[in-house]
């Protein structure tokens, strides 16, 4: 599949792009270029290949679930504007 010029400017038209006449042959050739890579992509045959969920066949290296910080709640809430009962108090924002 190539492109013309002329259908080109059709879609930066469609696309509201201002295509400067002088850059026109270089873009044609770029899309045409582009469009043929695609048309390389689409004759592969991919029935055989199974779905992957990531294209490295490996396991993810996982940290252990451990505690690594204390509970701060008190010193926090020491310098908040206002805590009671150890929740924060928010003025309303719904009246």
């Amino acid at each position: 599949m190539s492109v013309t010029t002329e259908q080109l400017a059709d879609v930066a038209t469609l696309a509201r792009l201002k295509l400067a006449p002088e850059h026109s042959q270089s873009l044609t050739h770029a899309f045409n270029e582009i469009l043929s890579l695609v048309d390389q992509l689409q004759a592969l045959e991919l029935e055989s290949v199974k779905p992957m969920a990531h294209p490295r066949d490996e396991n993810q290296r996982l940290r252990q679930d451990l505690v690594t910080e204390s509970n701060a709640r008190e010193a926090f809430q020491a310098i908040a504007p206002d805590a009671q009962e150890g929740l924060y108090v928010v003025p309303p924002v719904i009246e």
